[in-house]
């Protein structure tokens, strides 16, 4: 058996170690803020990051990408909360661990195809967005002491890799807001004032719900979103991760990974979660980690810190972690996508689609929603720009007995409806040729158009010759002519 790719050299070793360490640091506010989102426990959102990851590590298709409670999730699962209780939550996450599976058996990796890039970019920026956002209320009604340790976070971590990237620059940061507020004495909000931190490990067991239709009814809508937005919100992140490191992950994997993941993080009482976007940038991006190790790592970090240094942790500054959190909005921003070069390049259809789906999740809060809207609108724009295409060009014989139509481009429902007003049928000779070796069939709505022109030509007692098809337009052509009237 040949060896882990963590176990490569000390210095990837070193990499992955410290790069779970900042991560499971950073994953403590931002656990136990989803908690608060979800109205649990802020032990209910650390059980979730650390089995979701410590199961993700193993059983997940993208290396290096960090899975644990997130805000998209705690999002969709709140109100569910609210109105039956955590049990009903727990529940759903179960079952939406089942649909993950069954989602990710059948393939619903391979539609991530059709989500183009301006829907992707639209998503990152959305997301840069909502993690600055969440962030906005630790700076309000707060401590005057808060602003300058957050601006003190952010120097620290703009300027500390200067000097070296050995120690990953959150981590001095963190450390260092702590060691300035409880040596000073300075009184700012804490990780403690959030809630308090779990004194032991999570135990395996059942969701304390009736096992009836009444109960599936009830918690099956939350559960299928919660799928969802999970698979989505996990496949764009490893795209992402592909993107940036330049390798290629197995997708059906990381969606069937997820939904076991959810499966065990609900058994041991977890929130559940996905793969998340800012914790996976720390990771890749800022820290430089690449295999399973760091991801493991995170999870179990996050437990040990939790259960060994819960005071010390607890004496955190919010600061420190708003720093972070604000750090990593910016890095997740594609600011490229705004600069004026590149909004006078870009085509307005795709910053339309960027724009709605920015707005869109902005507005919702909801990952889903942004990018369903987001494929629509570039579809319908899709559509418009390709029906324009389709061109018609006829040629008369010298001797006039004969005229040849040569049809360019791809014929479907919104190029094809034009396509009969383009033919002259009073003034053209007998013989009529129809050329469509530059053109596609993709759709009945075509053939039928096709049937339409020789049925006008046929009323006027001349002949209609079709040649030029390729393959794949010859097999519809022949299945569907003739055989799309009432009449037939």
């Amino acid at each position: 058996m040949s060896k882990p790719d963590w176990l490569a050299s000390p210095k990837v070793f070193r990499t992955e170690v410290l790069a779970g360490l900042v991560v499971a640091l950073a994953l403590i506010p931002e656990a136990i803020s989803f908690s608060i989102i979800a109205g649990v426990d802020p032990a209910i959102g650390l059980f979730a990051s650390f089995t979701m990851a410590v199961v993700i590590s193993v059983v997940g298709g993208r290396k290096a990408m960090i899975s644990a409670a997130t805000g998209a999730m705690a999002l969709v699962i709140a109100p569910l909360n609210h109105e039956y209780g955590l049990s009903y939550l727990i529940a759903a996450v179960i079952l939406g661990g089942l649909m993950q599976m069954a989602l990710g058996a059948l393939g619903v990796a391979k539609l991530m195809r059709f989500v183009p890039r301006s829907v992707m970019v639209g998503f990152v920026n959305a997301l840069a967005i909502l993690i600055f956002m969440a962030q906005v209320p630790e700076m309000r009604d707060v401590p005057w002491a808060v602003y300058p340790l957050i601006i003190g976070g952010l120097a620290l971590m703009i300027f500390f890799p200067k000097i070296t990237t050995v120690i990953p620059a959150p981590l001095v940061a963190i450390v260092t807001l702590t060691v300035i507020t409880v040596a000073a004495g300075i009184a700012v909000p804490d990780v403690g004032d959030k809630g308090d931190l779990p004194s032991s490990l999570p135990v395996p067991g059942l969701p304390d719900v009736p096992f009836t239709m009444d109960t599936l009814t009830t918690i099956a809508p939350y559960a299928f979103a919660f799928a969802l937005v999970g698979l989505m919100e996990s496949l764009m992140t490893a795209k992402l991760v592909d993107d940036i490191t330049d390798t290629h992950s197995n997708k059906t994997r990381e969606s069937i990974g997820q939904g076991i993941a959810n499966i065990v993080t609900g058994f041991f009482g977890g929130m559940g979660g996905c793969a998340m976007i800012g914790q996976t940038m720390i990771n890749v991006k800022t820290s430089g980690a690449r295999t399973r190790l760091s991801t493991f790592l995170a999870g179990a970090f996050l437990m040990v810190l939790c259960i060994a240094f819960g005071p010390v942790v607890s004496d955190i500054p919010m600061a420190a972690l708003v720093a972070v959190m604000v750090l990593v909005s910016f890095a997740t921003f594609d600011w490229h996508s705004i600069q004026p070069g590149t909004l006078k390049r870009m085509p307005v259809g795709e910053t339309t689609v960027m724009v709605v789906t920015v707005a869109a999740v902005v507005a919702t809060h909801n990952l889903a929603i942004g990018v369903v809207l987001g494929c629509i609108t570039a579809m319908v724009i899709f559509a418009k720009r390709v029906a324009h295409i389709a061109e018609v060009s006829g040629v008369v014989d010298p001797d006039g007995n004969q005229v040849v139509y040569a049809v360019t481009g791809e014929l479907f429902f919104a190029s094809s409806n034009d396509l009969v007003y383009q033919f002259n049928y009073k003034d053209d000779p007998d013989d009529v040729v129809i050329d469509l070796t530059d053109a596609h069939i993709w759709d009945a709505s075509s053939v039928a158009a096709l049937d339409a022109i020789e049925t006008k030509y046929a009323q006027r007692g001349k002949k209609v010759t079709i040649v030029g098809l390729n393959k794949a337009s010859a097999e519809m052509h022949g299945k569907l002519a003739g055989q799309l009237t009432a009449g037939h």
